[in-house]
């Protein structure tokens, strides 16, 4: 039977239409990018603020940078715009705006141009101060001196060998964990140094504090009542030494491990470097080599609040039933505030971070693309107002203040030294432990100077 004409015409029209017809279809897309978060050394005609570019889209760059207004509170390039090299080898940009009118509230937000677009990050609004034209601390020597050694005395007069971690209690007394002395010192606000618990030998021993033994100790934090808690860190162990002068363990057994549950039987922790306490009683750890922030309750128990063995850098709502957890890398930090809100110096990720009373891990400042906001952060302190004080190991002091603008208060990053001044004449030897006195002045535990330093914030107009 002979296939109709009609029927042959159709095969074929069909066949056209399937195959020899087809189009291709490309897709484009503009880059993408955040705004950073904090605006970096604001007085009252300057200020920093950059981005970071997570994807450039389907084409190159054209042109990246930041764009503000005072008016509109979404600006565009469109409005006031200014450009920063472009990005070859980084994905992190920081730029300079210049000319800015005093005690004027400005709209900012980070933009990258392509071929195919332009996309934008999220806005950031600060205010550009009246009369201010810098933020900076004046730094001198509490105490201490470049010879490490083990002496008490006043000020200058004592000696520290590497100093870590430091704290401050209600009555302005300053409290120092002498790590490669293993022993608490205590410096009074006169400037008198002595010495609170550790007998000198790296060990571990609970019983009277002048006979007690320590092993490299490293953050410190004081309750209401005046006991002295203590991330052992050598031993893996959270330590008290209380006001009647008896140094016990609080949770840890000693050996470097992972395990939650009863603090002294079953508990483990891996390189302890930072303790804080909440308004409930209970102590939060940062456990650095296990990349994790853990939790001792006022019962006794052991839990992980957030972070997992394998570090990196993942924000999220940490959920334990499901195994939901936000990722940290060598966190080294730690301060509570009145709502019970966990702030983290994450050294490794370079970044600030939060981990709120319901769970919920954010990034407040920094992070690994933005390593020279920061640098590595591993200590932080809040004073009354909720601004920070952070101490970068690199070299400097920094302020982050509850506006989110960050001041470099101290010292240089990248630059190690010694010298009392103001500013960037000020030089630190990978600066740790940090704290503000009820005055509101700052204690830093200068490490490799043997040193405790003062900084006090000051104004230039």
């Amino acid at each position: 039977m002979k296939t109709p004409l009609l029927a042959v015409i159709l095969f074929i029209s069909v066949t056209i239409l399937n195959t020899g017809c087809k189009k291709t279809t490309t897709v484009t897309s503009a880059p993408s990018l955040t705004t950073n978060d904090v605006i970096l050394d604001v007085t009252s005609t300057t200020a920093q603020s950059g981005g970071t570019i997570s994807s450039i889209g389907s084409s190159a760059l054209t042109e990246n940078g930041v764009c503000y207004s005072t008016t509109n509170q979404t600006p565009t390039i469109s409005d006031t715009k200014v450009t920063s090299p472009l990005i070859y080898t980084s994905y992190s940009f920081v730029t300079n705006l210049t000319g800015l009118t005093p005690s004027t509230t400005y709209y900012v937000r980070a933009y990258a141009t392509s071929a195919d677009g332009t996309g934008y990050g999220s806005v950031v609004k600060f205010t550009t101060s009246a009369t201010l034209s810098g933020v900076s601390g004046a730094v001198t020597t509490f105490a201490g001196s470049a010879t490490g050694g083990y002496s008490d005395g006043m000020g200058t007069a004592a000696l520290f060998s590497n100093p870590t971690g430091i704290a401050t209690d209600a009555n302005g007394n300053i409290y120092v964990s002498d790590s490669f002395n293993n022993r608490i010192r205590k410096i009074a606000p006169d400037g008198t140094v002595t010495t609170v618990a550790g007998n000198g030998t790296a060990g571990y021993y609970d019983t009277d504090a002048a006979n007690a033994e320590f092993y490299g100790p490293q953050g410190l934090a004081v309750d209401a009542q005046g006991n002295i808690f203590v991330a052992d860190f050598g031993n893996n162990a959270i330590r008290e030494i209380t006001t009647a002068g008896v140094v016990k363990t609080v949770a840890g057994n000693g050996t470097a491990g992972y395990v939650n549950g009863a603090a002294l039987t079953a508990a483990e922790f891996k390189g302890p470097a930072a303790v804080a306490l909440d308004k409930n009683g209970n102590i939060f750890v940062a456990d650095r080599d296990n990349n994790m922030i853990r939790k001792i309750t006022s019962a006794g128990v052991v839990s992980t609040v957030a972070g997992t063995k394998t570090p990196g850098y993942v924000n999220g709502t940490v959920n334990t039933t499901t195994g939901t957890y936000a990722s940290f890398r060598a966190p080294s930090g730690l301060v509570v505030d009145a709502q019970g809100n966990i702030f983290v110096a994450d050294g490794g990720n370079s970044a600030i971070r939060q981990i709120t009373s319901a769970g919920v891990v954010t990034t407040i400042a920094g992070g690994p693309g933005q390593t020279t906001l920061l640098g590595t952060p591993v200590a932080l302190t809040m004073d009354a107002q909720s601004n920070f004080f952070i101490t970068d190991e690199t070299g400097r002091v920094v302020e982050l203040t509850a506006a989110k603008v960050l001041y470099d208060l101290a010292g240089a990053a990248n630059v190690a030294g010694f010298a009392d001044g103001s500013g960037t004449s000020a030089q630190f030897n990978a600066p740790q432990g940090i704290c503000v006195n009820p005055s509101g002045n700052i204690f830093v535990a200068d490490f490799n100077n043997n040193r405790i330093r003062k900084v006090v914030v000051v104004s230039s107009n």
